[in-house]
């Protein structure tokens, strides 16, 4: 007979359960790591939207603010995808107020809790607020950096 090598079935069965114990314990960390990341880009986005909104103020606009992203991106202020509203995990919307002499911006998480924790709000003073909560940010909402 032929001297037989290999493992057990019993190895086998442990090497298995510890490949399970790792992968239960670094998903949820992969999970948090990709809503941060959206997080940071939906900041950046509203950002360059913000600063989209005042260039076509400053030239196109004639004093007033685009109605609405398919605007900023038709004037290519902004690209295709963050004019879509929808952009790495998050939805965005811009609406204007009264004559267009003022406006505000919205993002929002696509699945709370899951794409990110935190939703977006900007007008024209610029300064971005944001909400814990499964809602909106406002205006009324606490600005970035603020920790009350």
């Amino acid at each position: 007979m032929q001297n037989e090598r290999g493992f057990s079935l019993i190895e086998l069965l442990i090497v298995v359960a510890i490949i399970g114990i790792i992968a239960a314990i670094a998903v949820p960390n992969l999970l948090q790591s990709k809503a941060a990341a959206n997080e940071a880009s939906s900041i950046s986005s509203v950002r360059n939207l913000v600063s989209s909104q005042i260039t076509y103020s400053a030239t196109t606009g004639a004093g007033t603010y685009a109605a609405d992203l398919g605007v900023l991106s038709t004037s290519k202020l902004i690209d295709s995808v963050l004019g879509s509203g929808t952009k790495d995990g998050y939805t965005f919307a811009a609406a204007t107020g009264t004559g267009n002499t003022t406006f505000n911006l919205k993002s929002r998480p696509v699945t709370y809790g899951s794409t990110g924790t935190r939703s977006f709000f900007a007008d024209e003073s610029g300064v971005i607020r944001y909400n814990t909560a499964d809602a909106e940010a406002d205006s009324a909402s606490p600005p970035l950096g603020k920790t009350s």
